[in-house]
């Protein structure tokens, strides 16, 4: 597991007026998914949580996969649908989310689920059934309770709606937003959640280039007789789709930076639905188009090949939550004192039943599933101050960083204290975290 994983792990496994106090406080964008993994944690008994967090997310993954072929079927024929699915199932970000057990690939295929049932509803308009909108709706509904920005799908979709299509279908988003509203005004109020994002302008360098290659791969298709009516429809529908979430994400940046790639992971779908129809439509142009386009796939594939082995390591996540969860429980001596700092670290923890059994947390007030919080609740700076000093040996678990950049005052005295007052016993290093046994002189 990885920190993100852990407190999957851990809210889910609460009981249901847990997980409810729990959102009131934290994470309520997540709400229905830890819902959900709490019935698939229920049922599973004694199964390797692992299993049980990421199975559903192979599998949502795999159901978007089949999703964006038939959408390519659909619109561009069953060798562009095919060719599509494939190119969808390579890219990393796929592969990544794919095996963690988090709610975007679930969010993923509900959208791409969704777009295929809009395709249909608008075929169907000339029938001019209500019914036909019915799917659409509930899949996007539950992909925004799923994770609220699913909602800007919305925006990429009302630019491809055709105009006779365009009333039911507001009358169908509308019901989404509706629905989706008391969601919206709970987790704004949990805003201080995301204060760690930041405008990393390689990240948002490199979501411009994906956009750009989808365009690119529009453009291709418009020119030189690759194109037709039905690949047409296609591009209205997937270039959107790529690049409207993301762009509308990216331009919240010089008020509050908001762009993570897996909030719009379902981008990717649009991306492989062009990707796709062109690979699809390159070698009617030739033989020398068609060896051209089979050796670009090719060198993609090799090309995605070193990234694609990355992600299925623990070097692919920001930490390990598992492995410094080991490091705790054989790091101290029976009844030496554990920090953490910070204390959102606390969650590493959880990722091993017990891990620090056999430590007392000399910090905490309450624990998590206590205080219906994500890391728990701790005493006043003062009193961990005291209480730390007390003690002839801590084990403190910490980031590479080593709380340097913490501006809480519970977090800055316990920095102080270790650094003024203990010596380094020891230090295990692993995958973004640090776990360090610190005692008074003479006493390692």
């Amino acid at each position: 597991m990885w920190r993100d994983e852990a407190v999957t792990y851990d809210v889910s496994r609460r009981d249901l007026s847990g997980i409810w106090r729990t959102l009131g406080d934290a994470d309520a964008v997540h709400g229905l998914y830890y819902l959900v993994m709490h019935g698939l944690f229920r049922l599973s008994g004694d199964a390797d949580p692992l299993l049980v967090m990421r199975l559903p997310s192979v599998l949502a993954m795999g159901a978007a996969a089949a999703g964006v072929a038939l959408v390519g079927g659909r619109l561009a024929g069953p060798r562009a649908g095919m060719l599509a699915g494939l190119f969808f199932a390579v890219v990393p970000s796929v592969q990544r989310f794919a095996q963690e057990g988090r709610s975007y690939a679930m969010v993923c295929a509900l959208v791409v689920w969704a777009t295929y049932a809009l395709v249909r509803a608008v075929a169907a308009e000339a029938d001019r059934t209500r019914r036909a909108w019915w799917p659409y709706g509930a899949l996007m509904l539950v992909a925004c309770l799923l994770h609220e920005f699913a909602v800007l799908t919305l925006a990429a979709h009302a630019l491809s709606v055709p105009r006779a299509a365009r009333r039911r279908w507001a009358v169908a988003s509308g019901v989404v937003v509706a629905a989706l509203a008391p969601l919206a005004v709970v987790s704004e109020r949990q805003k201080a959640q995301v204060d760690w994002l930041y405008a990393n302008p390689w990240t948002y360098a490199g979501a411009v280039a994906v956009c750009l290659l989808g365009a690119g791969c529009a453009v291709l298709l418009r020119r030189r007789g690759l194109g037709a009516p039905a690949a047409d429809a296609l591009v209205r529908l997937a270039l959107p789709l790529l690049v409207v979430p993301t762009t509308l994400l990216l331009l919240c940046a010089p008020v509050k930076p908001l762009f993570v790639d897996r909030y719009v992971l379902y981008g990717m779908a649009g991306l492989a639905l062009l990707v796709g129809t062109l690979l699809d439509r390159a070698p009617r142009g030739g033989r020398g188009r068609a060896a051209v386009a089979v050796v670009a796939a090719g060198a993609a594939v090799l090309a995605l090949l070193p990234m694609t082995l990355h992600v299925r390591t623990p070097a692919g996540r920001l930490d390990d939550a598992t492995a410094a969860a080991h490091a705790v429980r054989v790091a101290g001596r029976e009844g030496d004192a554990v920090v953490y700092l910070p204390l959102r670290r606390r969650v590493w923890s959880s990722a091993v039943p017990g891990a620090a059994r056999r430590l007392r947390d000399i910090a905490l007030d309450q624990s998590p599933a206590a205080s219906a919080t994500l890391y728990g609740t701790e005493v006043p700076a003062d009193v961990i101050a005291r209480r730390m000093r007390a003690e002839p040996r801590i084990v403190l678990v910490t980031d590479p960083s080593g709380g340097a950049d913490e501006r809480d005052e519970r977090e800055k005295v316990k920095r102080a204290v270790v650094e003024r007052r203990f010596e380094v016993c020891r230090t295990w290093r692993g995958r973004g975290a640090l776990v360090i046994v610190h005692a008074l002189p003479g006493h390692c």
